[in-house]
Formats: structure tokens, C-alpha cells, sequence
């Protein structure tokens, strides 16, 4: 009996964390097995504001904000030369409810979580790897192996995959379908000594597009910024396939990030790491419920990542927490929770399909106060997934805009042929 919980979680990055924590505290029984020892470095630092929501929700608000982690208040768009360039506050926006979040270094945060979830009564340890699951209309088996070898095998009610891309059960039952086109390879750094802008917004997330790929500018603490560039994983091979090397090439090759680093240090080594985008065919499955990355992952560039594994991660639990009947009772609930998950990431999936567009850009970074339109874009970047119709309705004119922005100049053309030849230092056509 004591390998048999009312819940086993696979993974306890901010998903797995955030569902062993209010099932926890709900008072569920709760393994979670975690495949790295913490704190252990991890990418994905800049939170979106409805992450507050949920930190207050599981009561580790008040140990995040002790850690000391920059406020972010706004996120800036620009593109490579530095113009246009567009500032979105977050307490601008009439349909988002919270005014700002934080910017993390993500080993000491995933470490925060993991604690809490700890603190409120989950077993969670750490460098246990999951290696297969099976189900029943009872409950699920889990194979897993502990950190000196041995095998173990676990029974409980559900399963909470959060195994990131892993993807351990996605991967397990072959529903995991590759994106066609978002085949990139992000190159980043921990540096010292960026310039930042003044006041307030010295804790802006900065996303600078050039043509084809962009680059991230976060501040994770009171002196290191996390800059990356993601590209064409193809582009990137063609170049040489040297991460250092590419990285420098396309930093010099834009006014802006030339600037933000003139006097910056590498604080750490050169990472890289694969996005490639996916997503499952399904989210559910007997008694097994898929979260954040395990459910589906995308290219990072509206940070959308800790969030949705978070809200997720709490969705999931609270199925476990109503379920009540036998297993063939619980289709409904987990086919809502698929549901719910699905439409958050195709949200975001439609804004990045939209980001490498011109005509998207073209309105983004040149907004006009119609219709509240700004507003709802606030929204959008701070993880507003489930607004009203108020927002929903203007989410959806702001797309029939950039359709006819392709057709017709609702706002300036931007050239990002003109923009990529100044930045190479080559003469541009008038």
C-alpha cells in the first residue's frame, strides 16, 4: 500500500509544482517524481501577469517576491534598427486584471515551487525518472526508476503528466505531431553589464525582430539579463553551426543589440537549446491528463511557456479534485479540460503564426487607440486566455485587420528587406 497515491505527477517543473500543490493542499496523497535534482538550470524566464493570480491562489507569492526577482511591468517590441519600437505596459490595459509580474532566473523559481509543493504535503523527489505508464479503468501503473537504479513501480488514481518535452506519455501513446515550419534553435547567454532602460523600465522583457529570427532581451536579477537569439534551425546550420559564432554575427548585425551590449559580459557559458514546436493529437488520456510542454510546446516569443503549464497544471487538478464516480464518468471533465488547454494554446499559437508576418508587425508595433484594440493586445500578452466577450470580439477584428493590412496600408509599411540591408551596413533603396 505504500507505493499506491491518489495522484502521481511525472515531472515538477511550474506544471507539475502547480497541480502537486493544490491537490496537496486539498489534501490528496501525492508522489511526484522528478527526473533532475533541483535547483537545476532551466530557460523560460519572463512570466506574463496572470501568473500573480495563481502565486496568490497557492499562497508562494510572498517567497517569490523574496527572492528578490525584477519586477516586469511592460514588455518592448522593437525591430533590429531600433525603429519602430513599442512599449506595452501592462496597467494600461482596461481587460487584464493584473498590473505586473516578474522576470525570473527559473533555477531558483522551479526550485521555489518545487519546495512549496513540498511544504504543503506533496512527496516529491527528486532524480527519480519515470520511465512508462500503463492505465486501467482503476488507475494508472508507473514504472520508475530512483536514483541509484533500482526499479520501482507506483499505482495511483491519475496520472499528471508533466514530464515538459519529455513528453514522456504524448511520446508513449504517438500522438505527438511536429510543427512543419517552427524548426528553430534558440542560442542564449547570462550576461552582465546590459543596458537596460531607466526607471521603471529596467525590468522590461525586450523582444528585437529582425527579419527572420529575434532576439530576447529579460533581466533575471539585480545584475544578470538573459539575451538569446532564436532562429531557423536550417539558417543556423548553413552558417556553420557554431552557437558562439552565430550569435555574435546576428548581434552585430542590428543597431539596437549592439547598443544593449556595448559594455555587457557573458556571465556564464554559451546554451542552446532545440525549439522545436509540437503539439499532441490528444491531451487525455485513461485517467491521464497532459500539461505544459507535455502538452504541447511553441516558439517562446509572447513567454507564455511557465503560464500556460501553470494554469494547466491547476485545470488538471481540479478534475482530480471533482472526480467522484468511476472512470467513465470523468470523460466529460477531461474532455473540458483538453478543450480549455487546447483553445489557450492555439491562442498563442495564432499570435506566433502571426509574429513572423509583416502585416502583423505592421500593426503591432504601430497601434492606433481604435476600438480599444491596445488594450486587447494587453490583454493578449499577459495571458488573458479566457476573457469576455468585450475582448474576445476585438481579439478577433485585430486579426481580420492584419488580413487586410496585406492587402491594404491600414498603418506605414515596414520593410524588413530595408531594415535587414542597413543592418548589414549595405546601402538601402529609397
Amino acid at each position: 500500500m505504500e507505493n499506491d497515491y491518489d495522484v502521481l505527477v511525472a515531472g515538477c517543473g511550474p506544471g507539475g509544482s502547480s497541480a502537486a500543490s493544490y491537490l496537496a493542499r486539498a489534501g490528496k496523497r501525492v508522489l511526484v517524481l522528478e527526473k533532475e535534482v533541483f535547483p537545476r538550470f532551466h530557460i523560460g524566464e519572463s512570466l506574463l501577469p496572470c501568473n500573480q493570480a495563481i502565486f496568490r491562489e497557492l499562497g508562494v507569492l510572498p517567497a517569490i517576491q523574496a527572492a528578490g526577482f525584477p519586477r516586469k511591468l511592460a514588455a518592448r517590441f522593437c525591430l533590429g534598427n531600433g525603429y519602430p519600437s513599442t512599449r506595452y505596459a501592462f496597467r494600461d490595459g482596461r481587460f487584464s486584471s493584473e498590473p505586473e509580474v516578474f522576470s525570473v532566473e527559473r533555477a531558483l523559481f522551479d526550485h521555489i515551487l518545487l519546495k512549496h509543493a513540498r511544504t504543503l504535503g506533496a512527496d516529491v523527489r527528486e532524480g527519480w525518472s519515470v520511465t512508462k505508464s500503463t492505465a486501467d479503468e482503476g488507475g494508472v501503473r508507473v514504472e520508475a526508476v530512483d536514483p541509484e537504479g533500482k526499479h520501482h513501480v507506483f499505482r495511483a488514481a491519475f496520472l499528471i503528466d508533466a514530464t515538459g518535452r519529455t513528453n514522456l506519455t504524448g511520446n508513449q501513446e504517438q500522438v505527438r505531431v511536429i510543427h512543419p515550419r517552427h524548426k528553430k534553435i534558440a542560442i542564449f547567454f547570462h550576461f552582465t553589464g546590459v543596458a537596460l532602460d531607466a526607471g521603471e523600465a529596467a525590468g522590461d522583457t525586450i523582444i528585437v525582430r529582425l527579419e527572420n529570427k529575434w532576439f530576447w532581451i529579460i533581466p533575471v536579477s539585480a545584475t544578470k539579463t538573459s539575451v538569446g537569439l532564436v532562429i531557423d534551425k536550417e539558417e543556423f546550420a548553413a552558417q556553420g553551426g557554431q552557437p558562439e559564432a552565430v550569435f555574435q554575427r546576428w548581434h552585430q548585425s542590428s543597431a539596437v543589440m549592439r547598443e544593449r551590449l556595448r559594455q555587457a559580459a557573458a556571465a556564464g557559458p554559451v546554451r542552446t537549446t532545440t525549439d522545436f514546436s509540437y503539439v499532441n493529437r490528444r491531451l487525455v488520456s485513461l485517467r491521464t491528463m497532459r500539461v505544459g510542454d507535455a502538452a504541447g510546446f511553441m516558439d517562446p516569443i509572447f513567454s507564455a511557456g511557465v503560464y500556460l503549464a501553470m494554469w494547466s497544471g491547476k485545470l488538471a487538478a481540479e478534475v482530480v479534485l471533482g472526480a467522484r464516480g468511476p472512470a467513465d464518468e470523468l470523460a466529460g471533465p477531461m474532455r473540458k479540460f483538453e478543450k480549455r488547454v487546447n483553445a489557450g494554446m492555439r491562442f498563442y499559437w495564432k499570435m506566433v503564426e502571426n509574429y513572423y508576418t509583416t502585416p502583423f508587425m505592421e500593426l503591432f508595433l504601430q497601434p492606433r487607440r481604435h476600438a480599444s484594440l491596445p488594450d486587447a493586445i494587453i490583454a493578449m500578452l499577459a495571458g488573458q486566455l479566457e476573457g469576455g466577450w468585450n475582448l474576445r470580439w476585438r481579439v478577433r477584428y485585430f486579426f481580420f485587420l492584419v488580413k487586410l493590412q496585406a492587402h491594404r496600408a491600414l498603418v506605414p509599411r515596414l520593410s524588413f528587406a530595408a531594415v535587414a540591408r542597413r543592418e548589414r551596413g549595405e546601402a538601402a533603396h529609397p
